[in-house]
C-alpha cells in the first residue's frame, strides 16, 4: 500500500488529476439501471436531435461521480485516512454527450483543523475535450490527522 496522505499533508492549492474518462453510452445506460432515471434524453437519439441535440446527454449524476476522490489518483493513498465524505455540490455549465471525454480536476481549497481530525474542501471541476468546462463544485472531506508517537492510525 502507498504512504498514506493525512490531514496534515494535504496543502491548499495544490491540484489533483484525475485520469479521463470518454463517456460511452454503456456507462449512461448502466447509470439507467442504477438509478431507474429513465428519461429520453438519456437513451433516445432521435428524441435528443428532435430537441436539437447532436447526441444523447449523459447523466449530470454520472458525470458528477467522475470527480471522486476515489476516481482520482488520490484514491491508494486516501484508503485509510478518509473518515468521511461529508458534502457534495454542483454546478454543471454545460451538457456532455455520449463520447465526450471528460477532465476532473481536484484543487485543495480549504483545511480547517479538528481535534482528532481535519475537515478538507477540495474544488472539483470537470473540462471536456474542448476544454469547455462543464461542471464546477465541491466535496468536503472529513480526514484524519496523522497519529501521534504511540498513537496507532
Amino acid at each position: 500500500m502507498l504512504p498514506q496522505l493525512y490531514f496534515e499533508d494535504f496543502e491548499i492549492g495544490k491540484t489533483y488529476e484525475s485520469p479521463a474518462r470518454t463517456i460511452t453510452d454503456g456507462h449512461n445506460q448502466m447509470f439507467v439501471g442504477l438509478t431507474g432515471d429513465n428519461h429520453p434524453i438519456h437513451y433516445d437519439l432521435e428524441y435528443c436531435k428532435s430537441r436539437g441535440y447532436p447526441e444523447k446527454l449523459a447523466h449530470g449524476l454520472l458525470n458528477a461521480c467522475q470527480t471522486a476522490m476515489g476516481a482520482s489518483t488520490l484514491s491508494p493513498q486516501t484508503y485509510e485516512c478518509i473518515i468521511g465524505f461529508l458534502e457534495f455540490s454542483a454546478k454543471f455549465l454545460a451538457p456532455v454527450f455520449i463520447g465526450d471525454t471528460l477532465y476532473p480536476k481536484l484543487m485543495i481549497t480549504d483545511l480547517i483543523p479538528k481535534r482528532t481530525a481535519g475537515v478538507l474542501k477540495v474544488r472539483v471541476t470537470i473540462h471536456n475535450q474542448r476544454d469547455e468546462m462543464v461542471l464546477d463544485g465541491e466535496h468536503v472531506y472529513l480526514v484524519k490527522k496523522r497519529p501521534q508517537a504511540g498513537e496507532v492510525a
